[in-house]
């Protein structure tokens, strides 16, 4: 009678060694063939390699299966600056178009892998004609206040009697600049709630869509789906932060249902301007695995990769990045310093431990195949966002999944390094200490 496969055996035998050179991600591209959407994903906001991994992936993407947008877990105005250097438009250097990336923590889209990148995406457009250029957008809806200008901004072009009524309608959020406290003093009737006059502008930008159309053509097109989803941030924004201060309302449901919008609308609009609408995204395996496969379901919570692929199934191509050990840029705080620090060896109870354990170092995991079967098997996840504090790595940093539910392939790299920051202050250059036994 055959021994049943257990998940150390199935990952010995699935995996596939990386070497390190271009046909390390020849089976992912097989897998991506036929997707609309490739979603990649990090273990944490800071390390190197995953950023350098997807980056790679990405031009093969865009070279060999025809992706023309690249979608980031950033805020959506931030992201259109660089769109705007790598469509060749504007007098942004590649250093200088992430210069809108100022809010805490800047060093997730300002470092050294992400300006590389960039730099490649502007060469790689400037002999393909304007509907055939890869542009490079924002997911995020943080930007409440930049995103409620933007639309004024370009109301100011192209109506200004309508931009007159946009700068009334946002009058509520005007106040103050900082969002935290317009959430605070929105929920506890401190002031009016401006949902209803940012919806009625978002209405009003679609309806008036065809008028500003039929000018000026692409430029058109572009302009215009740059403000009319900057008025959806300022709708979603808004909501998101007056929830931070209410009762009972998920305000992750509402940020990844947002980019899960955000993300099928930049599809639709790449086609319209005369693309193939096929989009790669970056962000956090939090964001990308599929929440029903973790204990975040229980709480429930969805997120984006679950919402993808009740949107669009199987067009969805699901993509962990994980490590056991390393360095990782990361502050100790919120808003504090980016830090070098020294991520811990994996809890024993963890995929990442039990990925160590094979011996195997550096390899690409299918899942999406029956021999995956025990890798169903709910073990912990580890996962450093932008704050990673590692005495209370346990409760902070871990989270029970099934990994073969939760992505279709995955990534394992058993010690990574830190991703480096434009902007690094001093003492991020002296890595943390590793501990050793004494």
């Amino acid at each position: 009678m055959t021994a049943p496969m257990t998940p150390f055996l199935a990952v010995r035998a699935l995996a596939q060694r990386l070497d390190g050179n271009a046909t390390d991600y020849d089976t992912l591209l097989e897998m991506a063939a036929d997707r609309r959407f490739v979603l990649l994903g990090e273990a944490t906001h800071g390390t190197q390699e995953f950023y350098r991994m997807r980056a790679q992936i990405t031009r093969r993407l865009i070279a060999e299966h025809g992706f023309d947008a690249v979608a980031v877990e950033g805020d959506w105005p931030d992201a259109w600056r660089v769109n705007r250097y790598v469509q060749g438009e504007g007098d942004d250097d590649a250093t200088s178009s992430l210069d809108d990336f100022e809010r805490f923590p800047q060093w997730m889209w300002r470092n050294r892998e992400v300006l590389d990148f960039v730099a490649w995406l502007r060469a790689h457009n400037a002999d393909r004609s304007p509907q055939a250029r890869v542009g490079f957008y924002g997911l995020d809806l943080y930007s409440l206040y930049r995103s409620a200008d933007a639309v004024i901004r370009y109301l100011q072009q192209v109506d200004p009697e309508q931009a007159e009524i946009a700068r009334g309608r946002y009058a509520a959020l005007d106040h103050v600049r900082e969002p935290q406290v317009y959430g605070y003093q929105a929920a506890f009737g401190q002031r009016p709630a401006a949902r209803e006059a940012a919806v009625a502008q978002l209405l009003q930008l679609r309806s008036d869509a065809q008028t500003y159309l039929e000018r000026n053509g692409l430029t058109a097109i572009d302009s215009h789906f740059f403000a009319e989803r900057n008025a959806a941030v300022v709708v979603n924004a808004e909501t998101y932060y007056r929830a931070m201060f209410g009762r009972r309302v998920n305000t992750w449901n509402l940020r990844d249902a947002h980019m899960r919008d955000t993300l099928l609308a930049l599809a639709d609009y790449r086609i319209r301007r005369g693309g193939t609408g096929k989009v790669v995204v970056w962000a956090h395996n939090s964001h990308l695995g599929d929440a029903r496969a973790t204990e975040a379901h229980l709480r429930g919570e969805w997120n984006l990769g679950q919402l993808m692929r009740q949107a669009v199934g199987d067009k969805a191509l699901l993509v962990g990045f994980t490590t056991y050990t390393g360095h990782v840029s990361a502050a100790s705080q919120w808003d504090g310093d980016v830090e070098h620090k020294w991520v811990r060896p994996a809890l024993h109870d963890s995929y990442e431990y039990l990925f160590h354990s094979t011996g195997l170092d550096r390899f690409f995991l299918r899942l999406n195949t029956p021999a995956a079967e025990p890798l169903h098997e709910t073990l912990l996840e580890r996962a450093i966002g932008v704050i990673y504090v590692p005495q209370t790595e346990r409760a902070s940093h871990y989270f029970v999944t099934s990994l073969a539910q939760q992505f279709d392939a995955v990534f394992h790299l058993d010690e990574t390094a830190a991703l480096e920051p434009l902007d690094a202050p001093q003492h991020w250059h002296r890595p943390e200490a590793v501990e050793t036994a004494t």
